[in-house]
């Protein structure tokens, strides 16, 4: 993204950075060299603690940040959020981290708690600029990013269940599934070749229309081992195709083969910067398997604030090794 120079360009950022508009947030934004670095958005704390704002801001130090940004999406029944943001600055500062921006939204309007300058930022404040508008947008645009969604319920809605396809369900049930009492190795096979199959004919035509392929898939990504070959498979130049195709899976799966593809999902939108849609997805996994091991693993990764690329380093470690279990004689 490029560089952030004024309060217009971080207010058209921010919805691209999380994901879609904020309401009743506190997002806060690592700069390194000028450029943009870790985002994080939370909900807006009305009862705060110094832990807390401690634990938020350690992520950016995390990150190597060598400034922050803030902007604070106030809900309607507070007025101010003063000392909230000296918390944070001070939080800041005790991690050599200065605060550049603070700026406060409220009710369409927004203002710079910062700037003293009465015409630049008056205390009522100035309009929302339109996202459509700003340079910010169309840089994303350019860029072949679509545009952020409008809400949180906008963006739930893109990963929700689509109406189930009986034709789908009663070939998943004809699928036999893994008796690990014997050597799984075959079925197990059997199923990695069907994920490369599917993302084959995927990247093809956008959809696969093969109800047999898919339903072997979802079956077998129940296996352990099939299901962290399908991650490791992912590299920097086909992450967006697997993206694609875990969300298109995540949308027509039925109940009891949601959490695998979730689970896929959101690591690799977490992996894209899509924290948000990451944490959503989530939750699709969770109220499909309420223990569901990785859905844990990985709710506790997203809110320790680890860095994005380390998924790249932990899929060049593990998926040689998950090929040797698989294939090897």
């Amino acid at each position: 993204m490029t560089t952030l120079t004024s309060p217009h360009d971080l207010l058209t950022a921010v919805p691209f950075l999380v994901g879609y508009q904020p309401e009743d947030s506190l997002v806060l934004i690592g700069l390194k060299d000028d450029l943009v670095g870790m985002a994080m958005r939370i909900d807006f704390p009305e009862d705060f603690d110094c832990d807390q704002i401690d634990n938020l801001v350690s992520h950016l130090e995390k990150d190597c940040a060598e400034s922050a940004l803030l902007v604070a999406y106030l809900p309607k029944h507070i007025s101010e959020c003063e000392s909230l943001i000296e918390t944070i600055k001070d939080a800041l500062l005790l991690r050599n981290i200065n605060l550049r921006e603070a700026i406060v939204v409220r009710e369409g309007r927004w203002r710079s708690s910062i700037c003293t300058d009465s015409e630049c930022c008056p205390l009522e404040g100035s309009p929302l600029p339109i996202l459509s508008d700003s340079k910010i947008a169309a840089e994303q645009v350019a860029l072949g990013n679509p545009l952020p969604f409008q809400d949180i319920n906008e963006l739930v809605e893109s990963i929700s269940q689509i109406s189930a396809d009986p034709d789908l369900l009663e070939v998943i049930n004809s699928v036999p599934t893994i008796d690990y009492d014997d050597d799984p190795r075959l079925l197990q096979r059997e199923g990695a070749e069907a994920v490369m199959d599917l993302v084959n004919e995927f990247e093809t035509g956008g959809i696969s229309q093969d109800k047999e392929l898919i339903a072997l898939v979802l079956v077998r990504l129940h296996d352990l081992q099939v299901r962290d070959f399908a991650l490791g498979s992912i590299c920097n130049e086909n992450i967006d195709l697997y993206w694609n195709l875990w969300r298109w899976l995540l949308r027509i799966a039925p109940t009891g083969y949601i959490a695998p593809i979730a689970t896929l999902f959101a690591a690799t939108s977490y992996e894209k910067g899509e924290g948000a849609l990451a944490q959503r997805a989530l939750d699709r996994a969770v109220s499909d398997d309420v223990d569901y091991p990785l859905a844990k693993l990985l709710r506790q990764v997203f809110n320790a604030g680890w860095p994005p690329e380390t998924f790249a380093t932990m899929r060049a470690d593990l998926h040689p090794k998950i090929c040797d279990a698989l294939f090897s004689e």
